[in-house]
């Protein structure tokens, strides 16, 4: 499997106790649970806003987060 970036997410603990209670609802991890609802909340920009331009999204930079652009 390919190496994936990593993103640090701050949750209050409510929030992360219904993360888990719908994750586990859904049979999912809560990883997971959290990219399907991420994935959802994508389409529905799309929907509503248009499509991603993909010279725009070429264009972020992204160093930050993968462990090719890690700063020591």
């Amino acid at each position: 499997m390919k190496n994936q970036p990593e993103i640090k997410v701050r949750l209050s603990e409510d929030l992360l106790r219904k993360l888990i209670y719908i994750s586990e609802a859904e049979g999912r991890t809560p990883n997971n649970q959290f990219l399907f609802m991420l994935r959802n909340n994508i389409q529905y920009f799309e929907r509503t806003k248009g499509k991603f331009n993909s010279a725009k999204l070429a264009a972020i930079d992204i160093s930050e987060y993968t462990e090719t652009g890690e700063k020591e």
